[in-house]
């Protein structure tokens, strides 16, 4: 019997077909995860030549991370997750709330609205760079200058096209008869969203949680425009600057790169199940 694989092999039986299958997968593991492992055993080995990463380690040492903590780098590192955890607050917020506005509820101009939504992603961030750090330095209405403040970074990140796109898919897909029953039984609006909606909605937050920590904690050019001195770096700006440092060694950086990375593949495995739940509902409902 011939099965059809993923990767388009045909599983046939026999020690030929088992080893190529063995050679093929260990090439695509070493490609994939080899820098992966070679940042995480570099980061704990004494390196001098950023050339000479390996996989196997001669020796064990916490030195990168000593030095780099005289680097401030937890400074950096508490930034970041300030930065993320208010960012995405904010963030899943305003998805959930602008979704449930246009999927469940009927006004004049929602198309125009979602649309205008959906260019926004269209722009790259070098064209918002000059007209946002003219808004941050005097916001409108309150009049407040947001420029060298961690609140700077938040406030930008707080609506995102993306996760509204995302949101307001998955609730068109929940049937409106479970809404008509909660205002039978004497439910507004807000017990309807919180109560029936929402709960629904938990593979589409795993979604967004994912893709908007991803996000945030990758910004770069936010930081740039707002921090004023290197108090107020996050990580990811932080390492430009460490970068440049002609003092810092390596070891430094990919200790540095190592707590950066860490905190993505966390979010991913804390979230995995909300995430793969929203892609395979998405597939089914598609």
């Amino acid at each position: 019997m011939r099965h059809d694989t993923a990767l388009g092999f045909t599983e046939l039986k026999g020690p030929l077909a088992r080893t190529v299958r063995f050679v093929v997968y260990t090439a695509l593991v070493l490609v994939f995860a080899g820098p992966l492992l070679a940042l995480l055993v570099s980061a704990f080995s004494p390196v001098h030549d950023p050339t000479s990463l390996t996989l196997l380690p001669s020796r064990l040492t916490l030195d990168n991370f000593r030095a780099a903590i005289r680097r401030d780098v937890l400074t950096y590192l508490l930034n970041s997750f300030i930065v993320v955890g208010g960012g995405l607050l904010l963030q899943v917020l305003v998805s959930v709330s602008a979704a449930y506005a246009l999927a469940r509820k009927q006004f004049p101009g929602a198309r125009l609205v979602f649309l205008l939504i959906l260019s926004t992603m269209m722009l790259p961030e070098e064209i918002l760079a000059i007209p946002l750090s003219l808004v941050l330095a005097d916001v409108p209405v309150v009049h407040v200058n947001l420029v060298g403040s961690l609140v700077g970074m938040i406030v930008p990140v707080g609506a995102w096209a993306f996760s509204i796109l995302v949101m307001s898919e998955f609730m068109r897909e929940i049937p409106m008869e479970l809404e008509e029953a909660a205002r039978l039984d004497g439910a507004g609006d807000l017990r309807i969203f919180w109560s029936v909606v929402l709960p629904l909605c938990r593979p589409a937050l795993g979604v967004i949680g994912i893709f908007g920590f991803t996000m945030i904690w990758d910004q770069y050019m936010l930081p740039l425009l707002v921090a004023q001195d290197a108090a107020q770096f996050t990580l990811p700006l932080a390492l430009r600057s460490l970068r440049s440092d002609e003092q810092v060694g390596v070891g430094v950086l990919l200790a540095a790169s190592l707590l950066a990375l860490l905190p993505s593949v966390l979010a991913f495995l804390a979230f995995q199940r909300q995430f793969m739940r929203g892609l395979t509902s998405g597939a089914v409902k598609g």
